[in-house]
């Protein structure tokens, strides 16, 4: 879609762009999302109970940075996943500022029972690539969102 004057693109000109591209692709995600994975946890519910379940309790801060989740999603996020019992918010002791999340049993069991068809989802959206246009895909999508 490169233009040689792009003060000289019409609407039209932009619907074959990123934006566009980039919503109907959540679309589809979405929508296999609600069919084959859960239809009551997100996939930033699944992100956040998944990276507790690798790396153990973090604090708040931490885990929203590495869910990539602002402070403003991060915080209702959390509270619903506590009040199904998916995790637990506590003070740390040593700092009372912050606050350390940890995931529960009940969690943990709900994440590793997911994992399997948010892996199916990803392999139906990849099928149309072969395996080197798959990790070229990956790896030029890690790097438009890495330096956005």
């Amino acid at each position: 879609m490169a233009q040689e004057d792009p003060g000289r693109c019409s609407p039209v000109d932009a619907l074959g762009g990123l934006g566009p591209l980039a919503r109907q692709l959540n679309q589809v995600h979405n929508r296999l999302w609600h069919e084959r994975v859960h239809q009551d946890v997100t996939g930033p519910q699944f992100t956040v109970l998944s990276l507790l379940d690798a790396h153990g309790d973090m604090d708040q801060g931490t885990l929203g940075a590495l869910a990539r989740l602002d402070k403003s999603t991060a915080a209702p996020l959390l509270e619903r996943l506590r009040r199904r019992g998916l995790l637990d918010i506590t003070r740390d002791a040593g700092d009372r500022r912050r606050k350390v999340v940890s995931i529960t049993e009940e969690g943990r069991r709900l994440a590793i029972r997911l994992a399997p068809a948010v892996v199916t989802v990803s392999e139906q959206m990849l099928a149309p690539f072969s395996p080197e246009e798959r990790a070229q895909f990956l790896s030029l999508l890690r790097r438009a969102v890495s330096e956005s």
